[in-house]
């Protein structure tokens, strides 16, 4: 897929559709927004590899992720997506499971690639091969959240 991806509704149980109300109510009729936090991650993903990051989201909100540089070479196609932690057991080392419809193949680009709302909780980012790497990329990716 080319351009912006919304989550789909198929992962609503992971990541729910904020309330009509944004922020932290104060009582009194005054609402202060809940503060975002833009999260920068570096790393590098491997032929047929990937690489994660986990962050918390503390409170219901808006999500960006956005994959601003890759390569060389710098046009490259990466996968991106959105998911839950996944502990490192004696047979499997730590992961992210993505969600469903939650990943897009993209060029690294200056606009957000994936937007949807969350909900509080520990997910991660990763960013993964999706076949078409002929060495080792380097990355960086930033994802928006409350």
């Amino acid at each position: 897929m080319k351009g912006y991806v919304r989550l789909v509704p198929a992962i609503a149980a992971a990541i729910a559709i904020a309330g009509c109300t944004s922020g932290n109510s104060t009582g009194g009729g005054i609402t202060i927004p809940t503060p975002v936090l833009a999260e920068n991650f570096t790393g590098t993903v491997d032929i047929g590899g990937s690489d994660f990051h986990p962050f918390n989201a503390t409170a219901n909100g808006t999500l960006n992720v956005t994959l601003t540089s890759a390569g060389p070479p710098a046009t490259i196609f990466m996968g991106v997506g959105i998911g839950t932690p996944t502990a490192a057991t004696a047979s499997a080392p730590a992961g992210c499971t993505l969600l469903a419809n939650a990943s897009v193949a993209v060029p690294a680009g200056t606009s957000p690639q994936l937007s949807g709302t969350i909900a509080p909780g520990s997910y991660c980012v990763s960013v993964f091969d999706v076949g078409n790497q002929t060495a080792q990329i380097t990355y960086a990716v930033t994802v928006s959240h409350p």
